[in-house]
């Protein structure tokens, strides 16, 4: 709730509004929304470039970002079960500490997912160019397809809520199962010496490696946007954020120890493509292929699932009075947030054009960082706030331990940052802070 002296704070309550949205999304549902969002393009490339730093030990970066972000879904489910609108980390933060806080996260959020979406997008075609080499013509055909590509994931999610989850569904289905044969039928072909160590890798390799790795389980927070279409949230967005992140975390480890025991030190010579190198020994001549049509359902599905959430923050925005009215805009017939959903595909259509965004990516997730240390904060906040602790809610055990370990984890992860990284952090900030003056000067005018 927000502060009682603030005028928009009686207008709206960010806790659990009533909402023109259907709520269609159970725990199965959400759960393959978190699975089709962290299991990303990453892991397509990941197990090389973890490799190259902690060589056979690998398998500790991967339990290590295991347990960090244990500790922040956790809090992730205690404030999902409390704030129970559309909106996730930008209406826990909102909840907590008011309209300023809520404002930085939402711009925060959905200005570092743009961003993202166009990188994957570029990565998408270029993928793509690999079998269809009248994409490597020119740019027009770049144009063409990232407009067929944004305006087909509008079109899906803007008639139905059900249309977006579906799609979910089988992207996540369809990267999944390639992922899960390879695991399954990949152990016969292990060689134990190619996982025997050498050395025990130091604290620096391993910091910086769970830094790089860190990133490839970031995504929990896009599918929870979507508060105000989810069944019964005090129960499935717990359920289904501890579901998710296990699941994550047993196919990490499993496609880790997979492809470097099948590769062995060959997979620093496989840097771009370790998975398909090490399908092409598992499953003969088709391996790669069965990989590469995997790495491009994944993308497509992280496309299709941001859009399907990501919009919601814009929606959540509005509708709290920090951003243009029409962003809260519900479709009559599809109950949908229209203008949300076509101004942000809108955008990364444009940034997707324009390219070059590998620094630009790299700033989106010490954003996101600073939302999850937001959301982590929200949780102890949150607890103190009697007129939202009524209800039956999920509560994270021994008391503020595990947001304190929490919040020293992303601290210990933004530290690894660099001079130049922080300095375009706080720019943003800064724009975000003037914006928000600007648009509380002009309210008052």
């Amino acid at each position: 709730m927000l502060s009682a002296t603030s005028e928009e704070s009686r207008s709206h309550s960010p806790i659990s509004e009533k909402e023109n949205l259907r709520r269609e999304i159970g725990v199965r549902a959400l759960t393959l929304a978190i699975l089709n969002i962290i299991v990303g393009t990453g892991i397509f490339v990941l197990p090389a470039l973890i490799a190259e730093t902690l060589g056979s030990a690998s398998i500790i970066a991967y339990i290590l970002c295991g347990v960090l972000i244990s500790l922040i879904a956790l809090c992730f489910a205690e404030a999902g079960s409390k704030v129970t609108v559309t909106g996730g980390a930008y209406a826990y933060i909102e909840a907590a500490f008011g309209p300023f806080a809520g404002f930085l996260a939402n711009y925060m959020f959905w200005f570092s997912c743009v961003f993202a979406d166009a990188a994957v997008a570029n990565g998408l075609f270029d993928t793509l160019k690999l079998i269809l080499p009248p994409f490597a013509d020119g740019e027009f055909f770049r144009i063409v397809f990232f407009a067929l590509l944004f305006g087909v994931m509008t079109t899906i999610n803007i008639t139905s809520v059900k249309n977006g989850i579906r799609f979910i569904e089988l992207a996540a289905f369809g990267k999944l199962i390639p992922l899960i044969l390879f695991v399954l039928i990949g152990f016969s072909a292990v060689s134990i010496k190619n996982l025997a160590w050498t050395s025990m890798p130091s604290l620096t390799g391993i910091g910086s490696a769970s830094l790089l790795l860190f990133f490839a389980f970031i995504g929990m927070e896009t599918p929870v946007t979507n508060g105000g279409e989810i069944k019964n949230p005090q129960r499935t967005i717990p359920r289904a954020i501890f579901f998710g992140i296990l699941l994550v975390l047993i196919l990490y480890i499993a496609i880790q120890l997979i492809t470097q025991g099948v590769l062995g030190n060959s997979i620093l010579q496989n840097k771009t493509a370790p998975l398909a190198a090490a399908a092409g020994i598992i499953f003969g001549k088709a391996g790669a292929t069965i990989i590469l049509a995997a790495t491009i359902i994944s993308m497509l599905g992280y496309i299709g699932g941001e859009i399907l959430s990501i919009p919601r923050i814009l929606y959540a925005g509005a509708r709290n009075r920090q951003l243009p009215k029409i962003f809260s805009t519900v479709h009559p017939k599809f109950q949908t947030p229209v203008y949300a959903i076509l101004i942000y595909a809108f955008l990364s259509f444009v940034i997707s054009v324009s390219g070059q965004l590998q620094q630009l990516i790299i700033i989106s997730s010490a954003s996101m960082l600073l939302i999850y240390l937001g959301v982590v904060l929200s949780t102890i906040k949150l607890r103190k706030k009697t007129s939202i602790n009524t209800g039956k809610t999920f509560r994270i055990p021994g008391g503020i331990t595990i947001p304190l370990l929490a919040i020293a984890v992303i601290v210990w992860l933004l530290a690894h940052l660099s001079e130049k990284e922080f300095l375009y952090e706080g720019v943003f900030l800064s724009v975000f802070c003037l914006i928000y003056m600007v648009m509380k000067w002009v309210k008052k005018s």
